[in-house]
């Protein structure tokens, strides 16, 4: 009689942390355990090894969707608004969702929209009731909504996000058009008036990605987006929104970034510190969050690396939870993209959600020692930085003062000056293969200033970087 054949669904024995380690120094010959713990930037360790958490947190996901696990959100910067349109309609035609415009009157970084004519002219053919329309417009936030609620005709059921976030433009800029605080108010006012029109539309991006394109780490970006949810709904409830209206009204903005580890921990500890605020507001309203790819991880030098670094963004965002997730294309260092990458970009996505089914599963990183370890380290030191902030009497003086750009350099500093970067520091290519961009003329329009009674106000500049240009331009 045949022995029975094994059991091969049988459970493995568990392997234990010193089994693990025992292997893991037979590789390292002499060199000490030790040797393989690293850092971030910020200083919060990696170790070589974790063990499952005991008692990891249950957070609260994204609502589940079969057909649509997370929002593939498209944006469009190009200078026409005729042209805009067309990227727009091609790519909701081949699977995008929604739509992010982004406006500058000077055609120099976004769609030249100075009325709400031209803005209907970007967005003609776009349905608001079914396909979500996003802004990005810096100062010009509060007119560009009522523009875009022109365009939507005041219908209830438009899905719009005004995304208005003054405090990202002073940032970066490091002056503001007038009282920083008056453009608060600006916002805060046009919102609470908006809010009443649209019942399901978003009035605020509180985003952290000026901190993230900066240079800075992932617990100062979530910091910065936390700080500044907290000053926009203060601001709402003073222009007489609920405080309940005002938490549910505002989208937190995050990078997403080569390291889809630390993208998933940032994003997943922005839930975390979210619900922390919320109850502490007496109020409970899921987190909202809208991932972008990161600016500074793309490079220049053997630009088709580029969609390796787009596709692991992607990956971290949806793991980690995003809402809507936002890509660049692969083509963004040298210049406007083409019809192929948008098209790259977008259907990396969609392989993403359908094919790898990446949204079948909710927190899919759960009790992976590494992750939740990483989550609460990247919640705790934000929590930290969100305190001194508010320490400060709140963003705006911070920023003033100087804080969140000295953490900003820190972090800078603390980076290797030489990173591994695919086709720049690491294998880089003995020949440059082509790479076809759009080329475009930018033509300003005649726009209404943003600028508001009083003194402006200051604040040392967050500039973006890429980390790989400093090594390309040595090349």
């Amino acid at each position: 009689m045949t022995n029975p054949a094994p059991q091969i669904t049988s459970p493995f024995p568990a392997a234990t942390a010193d089994q693990w380690r025992s292997l893991v120094e037979e590789t390292l010959k002499d060199a000490p355990f030790e040797s393989l713990r690293k850092a971030t930037p910020e200083g919060l360790a990696i170790e070589p090894l974790y063990e499952a958490p005991d008692n990891a947190p249950v957070l609260a996901t994204r609502p589940y969707d079969v057909e649509r696990p997370w929002d593939l959100r498209v944006a469009t910067t190009h200078p026409d608004p005729a042209a805009a349109r067309n990227q727009l309609i091609r790519d909701l035609e081949g699977g995008a969702a929604s739509v992010l415009v982004r406006l500058d009157p000077t055609g120099q970084a976004g769609v030249a929209v100075g009325s709400p004519e031209a803005l209907a002219k970007a967005l003609d053919g776009v349905l608001v009731e079914l396909a979500p329309v996003a802004l990005d417009a810096g100062f010009l936030g509060p007119k560009a909504a009522d523009w875009l609620s022109a365009f939507a005709k005041s219908a209830p059921n438009a899905l719009l996000a005004f995304h208005m976030d003054p405090l990202s433009a002073f940032a970066e800029a490091g002056e503001s058009p007038g009282p920083v605080e008056s453009h608060l108010v600006s916002a805060a006012t046009v919102g609470a008036r908006l809010a009443e029109i649209y019942p399901k539309a978003t009035l605020f991006l509180a985003s952290g990605r000026v901190v993230h394109e900066a240079g800075g780490g992932e617990a100062g970006e979530l910091a910065f987006a936390i700080a500044s949810a907290i000053a926009y709904a203060k601001a709402a409830v003073v222009a007489g929104m609920s405080m309940e209206d005002a938490f549910s009204r505002i989208v937190l903005g995050l990078s997403a970034d080569v390291d889809y580890f630390l993208t998933i921990a940032k994003l997943r500890a922005a839930r975390l510190l979210w619900a922390q605020v919320t109850a502490a507001c007496g109020v409970s309203v899921p987190a909202r969050i809208e991932a972008r790819s990161s600016a500074r991880m793309l490079a220049a030098q053997d630009a088709w690396t580029n969609m390796l670094r787009l596709t692991s963004a992607a990956f971290g965002a949806s793991v980690g939870g995003a809402d809507a997730v936002v890509l660049g294309a692969f083509t963004d260092p040298l210049g406007p993209p083409t019809a192929f990458a948008r098209r790259q970009s977008r259907n990396t996505q969609l392989v993403l959600m359908e094919e790898a089914h990446l949204g079948r599963v909710a927190d899919p990183a759960a009790g992976a020692g590494y992750v939740e370890t990483l989550t609460d380290e990247i919640a705790r030191a934000a929590w930290t930085q969100v305190q001194a902030i508010e320490a400060k009497g709140g963003l705006v003086n911070a920023l003033a003062a100087g804080l969140v750009a000295d953490e900003v350099a820190k972090v800078v500093a603390a980076r290797d000056p030489k990173p591994r970067i695919v086709g720049v520091t690491a294998f880089p290519p003995t020949q440059q293969a082509p790479v076809e961009v759009e080329r475009v003329t930018p033509k300003a329009v005649d726009a209404p200033s943003p600028r508001l009674p009083g003194p402006d106000g200051h604040c040392p500049p967050l500039r973006p970087i890429r980390l790989a240009q400093a090594h390309e331009a040595a090349q």
